[in-house]
């Protein structure tokens, strides 16, 4: 898709072990996951998903970021019970369309859809934006709210380098019910503020990563009832595999890792995160 050009490098890792009780994934790319079917990844979305069911992740989100990946998950959701999807388009790509609103008509258009549950993934981006593109993306988040409100869904939110803005621009609009911080990128501060609006903070591969402390210090703070977790495949692959392409499969990877950074035993973080999953996307079948 438009917005996030595939760069990983290798063959996808090996299958993990499974978890206890099953998560949902709650953000992936499936249409880019499976341009990678030459490097030992699934080949269909079927495949897909009996790898990641057998790891103990049954349910996938599919997120959009531009009209035509949106109208893909919408089309993938009605033929695989074991998939959702959210539409929207990326806050990199609001920037450079001609037709903003034409766009925004079309992502209204697919929200009614009853396998959409989500608007996202929308939100602010100034790392690969610049203030050029800055009018744009703020136009564009802020219609993205109003439909994620007038339709009764959750929004998921992308957020880089941008959490003041983040924050402002949902305060001033008043946010949906429920509110997903895709990718949660902040310190321990950033997760107490977006905490005490009563958001979900869906936590990656990344907060493996040698490098996040910060990230492992925002999860230490998150109650169970305000985590979730994510691939964002075929990105962010965690630890030790990163830099290879990412899967749904892959997600007890990351659990298992919150599980070290929170306390919680495994089998109740596990059974968290998927009430969690239903609360904010609500039933699969």
């Amino acid at each position: 898709m438009s917005a996030r050009k595939h760069s990983r490098e290798g063959t996808f890792p090996p299958a993990t072990e499974p978890l206890p009780v099953a998560v949902p994934d709650s953000h992936t790319h499936l249409d880019i996951t499976l341009e990678d079917d030459g490097r030992g990844g699934p080949a269909t979305v079927a495949d897909a998903v009996d790898a990641a069911t057998a790891a103990g992740v049954d349910r996938l989100v599919q997120v959009g970021c531009d009209v035509e990946s949106s109208r893909w998950g919408v089309e993938v959701a009605e033929q695989h019970p074991a998939v959702v999807a959210t539409v929207a388009l990326h806050p990199n790509d609001a920037a450079r369309l001609t037709d903003l609103d034409g766009a925004l008509r079309e992502i209204e258009r697919l929200a009614a859809h009853p396998r959409v549950r989500g608007i996202g993934e929308t939100g602010l981006d100034y790392f690969r934006t610049g203030e050029d593109g800055r009018k744009a993306q703020h136009e564009s988040f802020r219609a993205h709210i109003a439909i994620a409100k007038r339709y009764g869904k959750t929004l998921v939110v992308h957020d880089r380098d941008a959490h003041d803005d983040v924050l402002a621009v949902l305060d001033e609009e008043g946010a949906p019910d429920q509110v997903v911080m895709h990718c949660f990128s902040g310190d321990e501060q950033f997760a107490r503020e977006c905490l005490d609006r009563g958001y979900l903070l869906s936590f990656a591969g990344t907060v493996t990563f040698g490098n996040a402390a910060h990230l492992r210090r925002a999860a230490a703070v998150t109650p169970l009832d305000g985590l979730l977790v994510e691939t964002d495949a075929p990105f962010l692959t965690p630890t030790p595999y990163r830099g290879r392409p990412n899967a749904s499969y892959l997600i007890p990877l990351t659990v298992r890792a919150l599980a070290d950074v929170t306390g919680h035993g495994l089998d109740a973080l596990c059974a968290a995160i998927s009430a969690n999953g239903d609360r904010a996307f609500g039933s699969w079948r």
